[in-house]
């Protein structure tokens, strides 16, 4: 299983790439917007490759949790990721500069957007990984979803912590 999360995360990523030549070094941008389309696709495909594995018997693994994980993660930060790819791209390869570094109440702002962000692919996974734990059923130990879950439970409070410490004591230039 873990396998089938790698090639997606390379998968990802190379649509992405693939996207930013066709878009920049092609002139493109349509089929840059079609490379970019693609990244659901691979989100749903592991999806399915994740049901189909749970439903040939395989016992429920900590694999399983972490494509729930990805799953939400992808989705929630898909958009950014793939913003974040472009801007770096183009600093790379199309000398723009960089942008400058966020502080004080932007800084606060964005840092609360990624943490709502955070807690969307949070809801998305727990849906994903509670899905996986329904469709087990009593065939199979769901622990290591569990786990994985009490596990990113604590990722998601660390990073409430941090969050709002922006908004308390904001960065200064």
């Amino acid at each position: 299983m873990i396998t089938w999360i790698i090639t997606a995360e390379i998968a990802f990523w190379i649509v992405i790439i693939f996207g930013l030549i066709s878009r920049y070094a092609f002139k493109m941008p349509k089929l840059s917007i079609f490379f970019f389309a693609l990244t659901p696709v691979i989100d749903l495909l592991l999806i399915i490759l994740t049901i189909v594995d749970l439903k040939r018997g395989t016992p429920a693994a900590i694999s399983h949790g972490i494509a729930a994980i990805y799953i939400g993660v992808s989705i929630a930060y898909g958009k950014t990721m793939i913003a974040w790819a472009d801007d770096k791209f183009q600093q790379w390869f199309l000398k723009k500069p960089k942008k400058i570094r966020l502080t004080g109440k932007e800084k606060a702002l964005h840092e609360m957007n990624m943490l709502a962000r955070h807690i969307i692919a949070f809801v998305i996974g727990a849906c994903a990984l509670y899905g996986m734990v329904i469709l087990v059923g009593t065939n199979t130990d769901a622990t290591p979803l569990l786990q994985i879950m009490r596990i990113w439970g604590i990722v998601l409070v660390i990073d409430v912590i941090i969050s709002l410490s922006y908004v308390f004591f904001p960065s200064r230039k």
